[in-house]
């Protein structure tokens, strides 16, 4: 790792938190510069009339891409994230507005540089947790004196305008949530409820004494079903299905034979070879040379014991590495400690951050040898560092760096420190310029490895590529509809699959990956539209358009899966009804061949009933006192058609302190407000461009 990837790493020193924000600044202000050249300045959407604008979306994303970048994730996952966050800072801006909420001077101060300061990740000391606010305001303060206006707007718009903002939803939510309040009358009958009891005796036969193959459900009686519970059943967002089919061109095993083949030609000249590095360069490797070495629990390969166990010289291999085959090669080894701890002095020729020349080489390895003559001769290092480092996140702490692993500095620093002994002293160069350096520590010895590998990568072959798209193509071809498109893929034994629930700003397919080109196809085509071959990784699809689903009630055949069982129980229960007949349990026992059955200890505040399962209706009929000791009508349940009678209503002993209950009743009342840009986003006007412009 580099000198200046461990300064970013170890140290937010004044110096390189105006560095981050100018860095940020340089790196929007080019991508603006590009974007206006285009037509791409366009609205991206609109909240209830304001606009959001597609030139300061995708500055916000870029930042949002570079915090993430670490963990991997795509600029499409963020889009759909940042598109909400704006749509609910848009929403809770008029809000905020109509309630006349704002954030004082003085208020703006303690946003900036307080617990919550959106500059604390650059000014805190990753050593000690420690919040550096004077260097934070100092930062910002040269800032606004450099007149910059491109860097005190980026730091305007992407650090305080965001940290005022926030504030102002915290007190928007303070106030709802602090005016909901729990009267004691609807505590006292909650808390009641919670010791209520019951007893019961029932009689129930179950929905499986039915067969379900002799209950038929039809679209019609779906949509009946629809039509009286609409509400349960709305359609937030279009969307669309599609049916697919893949053909592989992932590499064959005759490709693999062939990478496998080669590798096995270069075997011996690899072995022979006396300069690993130019031999690599010559023939081509996945895995760059890296020239020293690694102890055998830091080896990140596949087979690792094979490979040093045949020894300095031994070429191991193929052998598979992931989707590459390798050879591997054992050059070289030394006893080295796992970590080591260092302290420098940097002269540099170059400045970290901008890569712009500071002073040649010429000078800063005098000035290196001279600064290597005056430790020599006492004097103090600390006070040298200070005074000369260029390396900012060192130099106030004495050039020192705690104990790093292998691999970590670059290279000449990581030999020097790692091959000589602890109290070792030199001036090293690297590409950052001239280091004064002495080894402080080290862990105890062990062997570390130098190796060289060739790793290929199994890609597939011309012929496999054509065959697969060949193939797509001619199923497309004679795939004109949905029906036929079905037809054929039985014909050559390919399975349809179903992807499910496509969105109009999706990215992704399920079970196909990344291809926003096929969602926009999928969108811009009707039902029984068959698709052209795509390509999504190591496979063609073809696609057809299967279903749409438009905002609203849920059409028959989306809302099917889900409300068929309970069409076909209600058909049940119409049926079963007449097999409960009597007026006592015993004789609707009889008429039913049903025992009679009891339950204990039924709470009021739960749906459950020990036997049976979630069973509400049961569980309401059960506190029904005017059904003590009578018999009920049947109540078709969940699980089947129950006549109850009830045997008894009462309440449990309860320790509940009444005022905690209350308490904890308003905050669980309370917590449910959190969601208030839900019901925001329900009343407002919402217009969404980002179909049209992506």
């Amino acid at each position: 790792m580099s000198i200046i990837q461990n300064i970013r790493e170890r140290g937010a020193w004044i110096i390189f938190g105006i560095i981050a924000i100018a860095l940020i600044a340089f790196i929007l202000q080019d991508g603006i510069g590009r974007k206006r050249g285009g037509s791409d300045v366009t609205t991206l959407g609109k909240v209830n009339g304001e606009v959001i604008n597609k030139i300061d979306f995708e500055e916000k994303l870029d930042v949002q891409l570079k915090n993430y970048e670490s963990q991997g994730v795509k600029r499409e996952q963020l889009m759909g994230y940042l598109w909400n966050q704006e749509v609910d800072r848009l929403l809770f801006k008029s809000e905020e507005n109509k309630l006349g909420i704002s954030v004082g001077s003085k208020e703006l101060t303690d946003v900036l540089f307080g617990n919550e300061s959106p500059f604390k990740q650059e000014f805190t000391d990753k050593n000690t947790g420690e919040f550096r606010v004077n260097d934070a305001k100092q930062a910002v303060a040269q800032i606004k004196k450099s007149k910059n206006s491109t860097q005190i707007n980026q730091v305007e718009k992407f650090y305080i305008e965001p940290a005022i903002e926030n504030r102002l939803r915290n007190k928007f939510q303070a106030l709802v949530v602090k005016g909901v309040q729990v009267p004691t009358w609807l505590a006292e009958k909650q808390l009641s409820e919670t010791t209520s009891v019951s007893s019961i005796s029932f009689v129930g036969v179950p929905y499986t004494s039915i067969p379900d193959s002799t209950i038929k459900v039809s679209n019609n009686d779906i949509a009946a079903y629809l039509k009286d519970n609409a509400a349960a059943y709305q359609v937030e967002e279009a969307s669309r299905s599609i049916g697919y089919v893949g053909f592989s061109a992932a590499p064959s095993s005759a490709d693999s034979s062939i990478v496998r083949d080669a590798l096995i030609a270069q075997k011996a000249d690899f072995k022979n070879a006396t300069d690993p590095a130019v031999f690599l360069n010559k023939v081509g490797t996945d895995i760059p040379y890296y020239n020293s070495y690694i102890s055998k629990k830091s080896l990140m390969v596949p087979q690792k014991d094979s490979i040093l166990n045949g020894g300095i010289g031994n070429v191991y291999g193929p052998y598979l590495d992931g989707k590459n085959y390798g050879l591997a090669k054992v050059i070289g080894v030394k006893q080295w400690p796992d970590s080591a701890s260092m302290r420098h002095i940097l002269i540099a020729t170059i400045n970290p951050a901008s890569g712009q020349q500071i002073r040649d080489d010429s000078s800063a390895k005098k000035l290196a040898d001279s600064i290597s003559l005056a430790i020599k001769g006492g004097a103090s290092f600390d006070a040298l560092c200070l005074k000369y480092s260029n390396d900012e996140a060192s130099k106030a702490k004495g050039g020192v760096y705690p104990y790093y692993p292998q691999a970590q500095m670059v290279l000449p620093i990581n030999d020097f420190t790692f091959d000589n002994a602890v109290g070792t002293k030199g001036v090293v160069k690297t590409d950052f310029g001239f280091h004064y350096v002495e080894v402080l520590k080290q862990t105890a010895r062990g062997p570390a490895y130098k190796l060289a590998y060739i790793s290929k990568p199994i890609i597939a072959s011309n012929e496999t590529i054509t065959a697969a798209s060949t193939a797509a193509a001619q199923f497309a071809s004679s795939s004109k509809d949905l029906k036929s498109f079905n037809e054929n893929a039985v014909k050559i034994n390919k399975q349809v699959l179903p992807a499910t629930g496509i969105k109009i700003n999706d990215f992704d397919i399920q079970g196909i990956g990344t291809s926003r080109t096929t969602v926009r196809w999928v969108f811009d085509n009707k039902v029984n539209s068959v698709s052209e071959p795509f390509e999504v990784g190591d496979y063609y699809f073809v696609a057809a358009v299967s279903g749409i689903e438009k905002e609203g009630t849920a059409s028959v055949e989306a809302a099917r899966p889900q409300v068929e069982g309970i069409i076909r129980d209600k058909k049940k229960a119409e049926k079963l009804r007449t097999s409960l007949k009597g007026n006592n349990l015993e004789t609707i026992s009889t008429s039913a061949r049903a025992n009679i059955q009891r339950a204990d200890s039924i709470g009021f505040l739960y749906s459950m009933i020990p036997g049976l399962g979630n069973e509400p209706k049961l569980v309401g009929a059960s506190f029904n006192k005017s059904l003590i000791n009578k018999v009920s009508e049947p109540i078709a349940g969940n699980t089947g058609v129950f006549v109850i009678s009830v045997n008894a209503v009462g309440a449990k002993p309860s320790s509940q302190d009444p005022a905690f209950f209350k308490e904890e009743l308003l905050q669980r009342t309370r917590s449910v407000l959190f969601r208030t840009s839900t019901a925001l986003k329900k009343i407002a006007k919402i217009v969404d461009n980002r179909a049209k412009l992506y």
